[in-house]
């Protein structure tokens, strides 16, 4: 099994910016792609960004894309999201994500989830 726990949420102003983290630990060799997906009261779940094991293939939603870069650490088994420019609208339960499958994009199935931070972006 495989454990996820982010980190790096929390209230900020419009314009600002954050730096969310996740964390895997148990059977991480069987990682591959990892993603961020986000849920706002009331919305269902969305993809954010994602990121093969390699690092060379990136993945954005296009609401997030030239504010949000995601990158990873496989030595450290980490996945980041770096925010910036962030709006009102980026309020949401932010989830990291993993999957055995190498790509990591918005239309597959990812097997392992964290809990969530929660990203507060006021105006």
């Amino acid at each position: 099994q495989v454990q996820l726990v982010e980190s790096g949420g929390g209230l900020v102003q419009a314009g600002g910016s954050l730096r969310l983290s996740c964390a895997a630990s148990g059977r991480t060799v069987t990682i591959y792609g990892m993603g961020w997906f986000r849920q706002a009261p009331g919305k269902e779940r969305e993809f954010v960004a994602g990121i093969r094991r390699s690092g060379d293939s990136t993945y954005y939603a296009d609401s997030v894309k030239g504010r949000f870069t995601i990158s990873r650490d496989n030595g450290k088994n980490s996945v980041y999201l770096q925010m910036n420019s962030l709006k009102p609208e980026d309020t949401a339960v932010y989830y990291c994500a993993a999957r055995k499958g190498s790509v990591a994009g918005p239309f597959v199935e990812y097997e392992y989830w964290g809990q969530g931070t929660q990203v507060t972006v006021s105006s």
